[in-house]
């Protein structure tokens, strides 16, 4: 059966609502109150609970701003990652920052970083290249020591460490911060690479490529398929508005 003839298919498309078109001719940054909204066309924009989209510092608001300045013909969310980052800051986050603490520490008990392979010796290598550097500033700066494991076996982490990962947690400026890192932790599995992207202590790019050694390094022996490729550049944009986020918040 044809897609066109299919009725699934062409009822899904129905369903699909239809992006909107652009409407403004420019995006731009207005301050107020102390927050910087974004404007479009002079008009405050709104998140989706129609609250003013409004960010902590100008730089932010700016950044921001270039997203929709970027658009052309439809509105595609897709191409707003630090939009989408800031709508839910500030339509879910600021509301109820505690449940986002939580799953940044639910991650750090079972932490990308902590469990190693065993094999091969490049790979090994490479994981020890690039997660050693974040346990060591876990240690040096949050006086959080954890326990490694080699495979996939669980293994419980030091109360007092996990009760060092919530602090610092607690400590990033709400909403925003706290929603981009918490937006870095799910996407690359590990909080503590988030922690330390945060405190600027790895770059966006450091960051990404320590979140992300088990496909590069399948990538670089088995190469990538199309498909893969276009999954990891999603992700790859969400991680980099989370970044510029943090970036911009210190």
């Amino acid at each position: 059966m044809s897609e066109e003839n299919n009725p699934m298919r062409r009822a899904q498309a129905a369903m699909r609502a239809p992006l909107p078109k652009r409407f403004y001719k420019e995006a731009t940054a207005g301050e107020a109150d102390g927050t910087f909204a974004v404007l479009l066309d002079g008009k405050s924009a709104k998140t989706p609970a129609r609250k003013t989209l409004a960010l902590p510092n100008k730089a932010l608001a700016l950044a921001v701003a270039a997203e929709w300045n970027a658009i052309e013909g439809e509105i595609d969310p897709a191409k707003l990652p630090l939009t989408r980052l800031a709508n839910l800051a500030i339509d879910a986050i600021a509301a109820a920052p505690q449940p986002v603490i939580d799953e940044i520490v639910q991650y750090s008990a079972s932490d990308l970083v902590f469990y190693r392979a065993g094999e091969p010796e490049g790979l090994v290598a490479l994981q020890n290249e690039r997660w050693n550097p974040v346990l060591d500033w876990a240690a040096s700066k949050l006086n959080a020591r954890f326990a490694l494991a080699e495979g996939i076996v669980h293994v419980r982490q030091p109360d007092q460490s996990l009760a060092a990962v919530r602090e610092a947690a607690e400590k990033l400026s709400r909403p925003f911060a706290l929603g981009a890192a918490a937006s870095a932790t799910n996407i690359g599995g590990s909080a503590l690479i988030a922690l330390a992207l945060a405190n600027g202590a790895l770059s966006g790019d450091e960051a990404w490529n320590a979140a992300h050694v088990d496909e590069q390094w399948s990538i670089s022996q088995w190469g990538e398929d199309d498909e893969a490729q276009r999954r990891l550049a999603a992700r790859h944009a969400e991680f980099s508005a989370a970044a510029t986020m943090l970036s911009l918040l210190r």
